[in-house]
Parts: C-alpha cells; structure tokens; sequence
C-alpha cells in the first residue's frame, strides 16, 4: 500500500509550484492529504484565479484528484494528519510562508498544517519546506538552520537557468521537479544532469 503523503499550501507567493505539484502527484495516483491554509486560498485566488477547491481540482484534473486527494481543514487538529500513529510518506509545504517556517521552528502547532509539520519531525519521516521569500533576515536563515537541525530539509524556490528555459512554465518544472526527486516520487519533467546534452564533468546543484 502507498503511504499518503502531506502536502500544504500556505501564504507565500508561489501558487503555480503548488498546483503544479498537486498535478504531478495526482496524475502518479500519489495519495495526498491536502491542507490549504485560510492565506494559501487567498494565494492562489490572486496568483492562479482559483478561487474555491472545485477550481482547484479541476486545475489538478478533476479524475487524477478524485482518485488521490483527500482535503483537510487547516482549523482541525484533530484530522489524521495531526496523529503520529497515522501512516504517511512524509510532507511537503509548498510554498512555505516565514509565518509557518517560524512556527514549526518554534513547535507551536497552532493549527493541523504545523501540528502536521510537528509530527513528521517527531516521527522521523520526511519533511520538506519551499520558502519562498527575497530578501532574507537573521531571523528567517536562524529558523531555516534550527529546522534543517531537527530533520526538515529547506528547499528554496530557486529556479536554475543551465537549462535555458524559454517559459515561466519551464522555470516551475525545474522546482517542482527537485521536490519531487527530493521524496522519492518519479518524475520525468526534468532530466538529471548529464541527460539534457550538457557537457560531462560536473554540474550546477
């Protein structure tokens, strides 16, 4: 049986790597238990025009999502998600807001997306966190380093341009492939190194 993975929308900007995200995911049949946040609705309303979960299902595709999705409230804890003894693959934030990168850092667990985030580093699972915020203070770096201290890994949405991308579309692939490389699901989006007819001896990370 596939384990479930946690994926959370929260209040940074980068909407399009999370829709885009959910649509890989689905379209692999990826169980998911989804949390969108009261900001992360807002996100992608502004940067996507989607405006309520059916919009969003169908942005994922209405079929992939049906047989993969599974939505829970950001206001319940007591979701499955929030309990150690359920199963999951692990989670991943996308994006992940200061707000919330500074909760889990804190262990506040004020709501199921940090009470969520507070059991994958408990139960030594998975747990991956897609900042994406310019420029960066003290503070934001100190709780990146205490997270990445406890188990989480940081992954900035930072995309590369080795490989010339001509698309914004190009430039979301490029991260979302790297989250999906980073928690073991196949993807075929973005060759590795090496595969795109670069020149053999090394590579950017």
């Amino acid at each position: 049986m596939t384990l479930p993975l946690v994926v959370a929308v929260t209040g940074a900007s980068g909407a399009p790597y999370a829709v885009r995200l959910l649509e890989l995911l689905a379209a692999a049949r990826q169980p998911v238990w989804l949390i969108v946040t009261a900001h992360g609705h807002r996100l992608l309303r502004t940067e996507c025009g989607i405006d309520s979960a059916e919009s969003l299902r169908r942005a994922v595709g209405a079929a992939a999502w049906d047989a993969s999705v599974t939505v829970h409230d950001d206001a319940d804890r007591g979701a499955a998600p929030a309990s150690g003894s359920a199963r999951t693959a692990g989670m991943i934030i996308c994006p992940c807001s200061m707000g919330t990168l500074a909760a889990i850092a804190a262990g506040t667990s004020r709501s199921l997306v940090e009470r969520a985030a507070d059991v994958a580093l408990k139960e030594r699972r998975p747990l991956l966190l897609v900042p994406r915020e310019t420029p960066l203070s003290g503070i934001h770096l100190e709780n990146m380093l205490r997270v990445t201290r406890a188990g989480a890994t940081v992954l900035p949405a930072s995309p590369g341009f080795y490989h010339r991308p001509a698309t914004v579309a190009a430039l979301v692939d490029f991260v979302v492939a790297r989250i999906l490389d980073q928690v073991g699901i196949p993807q075929s989006i973005a060759a590795p190194w090496g595969e795109r007819g670069e020149e053999q001896g090394g590579g950017p990370p």
